[in-house]
């Protein structure tokens, strides 16, 4: 996996230790961390290899090219590097290994473990959490045709070599048998989130959550193209317009390609129920979001993100807060069934704007219901130790069908 502790990742250190506890021996493969930032955290120097232990957890570092920024070439340089040295660290120094788990995005990870594959005979798991090249397109990262099919005909590749499939969302199911990915080698398992910094009752409210009109509502995470926010910018002008400013404050936590220009965009229209927070490390995230009245997801209104499930949702889950849920398809259909919160459609800032008010219109009460609602749902079905219950049996089976 190119991303892994002290990078804000999910499938990090606490998922390779419960893979340890399961009686495997682990080594984990990663770069040096530099996301989302796109430099090198401090206390780390890129070198050809460098080797820890954490837990009884082997990691081995390999270089890469870090960069995370709106130029493109530079986030392609980023991929296509780590790949280059995973697909050398595999094929002539890793140990002998039963298994290889590839976590994807980006996908050249995975392409690197199936290329190493052809001289080592391993058998290759790997886990899509984006679907390549659909997430290219969808995002804007690459948009000339020739390139997408290009990526396109190197997935199909890799899906052909491996051994089985592991799923983020049940939607991706339905486009891999389009594209002639026999169905028993696919299995859907719905992500978790980082449970143990989530999961803590008592937080203290950080300053600048303090003082703040009506309720709050927070998007916490990347400010990119695909997230479309601009749409809910304009929900917030919608409220200031109509004279429910004080109703309600959307506040913006994290950072991303497309954070200065939105935080220009709301000074230039005058919109004053916004702020924007400043990124912070991934231990006092829950903080946030256990001050927040109402957590929102927004995606664009792009098919692909109908069949995608994106991962702060499960950590909303977890805050226990009610969700405002912009994303059509299968996480809309989540927050329903777990009765957690409200759906709307994307990219329509009418719509956002008419669910606030909603929200406004509620009692404490009926809040924190819906909040309870989304926490116990995912306990009782999205939780690590069921998820992990799903990959251990999966190891397992493969192991034994490779032997």
């Amino acid at each position: 996996m190119q991303f892994y502790d002290p990078e804000p990742v999910y499938k990090g250190q606490s998922f390779a230790e419960s893979v340890a506890r399961a009686g495997y021996d682990v080594e984990v493969v990663t770069g040096f961390p530099n996301y989302p930032g796109g430099k090198v955290y401090e206390g780390y120097r890129i070198r050809p290899v460098q080797r820890s232990e954490q837990n009884g957890v082997k990691i081995t570092r390999i270089a890469l090219y870090p960069s995370h920024s709106s130029n493109n070439i530079g986030r392609i340089l980023n991929y296509l590097s780590f790949a280059f040295s995973a697909f050398i660290y595999l094929t002539f120094f890793v140990r002998r290994s039963d298994l290889i788990y590839a976590y994807s995005p980006p996908v050249t990870v995975a392409l690197a473990a199936v290329s190493a594959r052809l001289f080592r005979r391993f058998p290759v798991i790997v886990d899509v959490h984006d679907l390549w090249p659909d997430t290219l397109a969808a995002t804007g990262m690459i948009s000339n045709e020739r390139a997408l099919k290009i990526v396109d005909c190197a997935c199909n590749w890799m899906y052909r070599r491996v051994q089985h499939i592991i799923l983020h969302s049940n939607g991706f199911r339905e486009r891999l048998l389009g594209r002639g990915v026999p169905p028993e080698k696919m299995t859907a398992i719905i992500g978790w989130t980082n449970e143990s910094q989530l999961d803590r009752r008592e937080r203290k409210i950080p300053s600048n959550m303090l003082n703040l009109r009506g309720l709050k509502i927070l998007y916490a995470g990347n400010i990119g193209p695909a997230q479309a926010l601009d749409s809910v910018l304009d929900s917030a002008r919608v409220l200031q317009q109509e004279g429910h400013g004080e109703d309600a404050t959307f506040c913006f936590l994290g950072s991303g390609l497309s954070r200065d220009a939105l935080a220009a965009q709301a000074v230039e229209l005058e919109v004053e129920n916004v702020i924007f927070l400043p990124q912070v490390s991934q231990a006092e995230v829950g903080a946030y979001l256990a001050s927040a009245d109402v957590l929102l997801v927004h995606l664009r209104d792009d098919p692909l993100f109908e069949i995608t499930m994106p991962s702060k949702t499960q950590a909303y889950m977890v805050a226990g807060r009610p969700i405002l849920m912009g994303v059509r398809g299968e996480a809309g259909a989540l927050i329903e069934s777990a009765q957690g919160g409200l759906t709307v459609a994307p990219e329509d800032s009418h719509a956002l704007a008419s669910a606030v008010r909603r929200f406004v219109a509620m009692s404490e009460e009926e809040r924190r219901t819906l909040g309870v609602n989304a926490r116990t749902y995912y306990w009782e079905n999205l939780s690590m130790e069921k998820g992990m219950a799903h990959f251990i049996e999966l190891f397992a089976r493969v192991r034994r069908e490779s032997a």
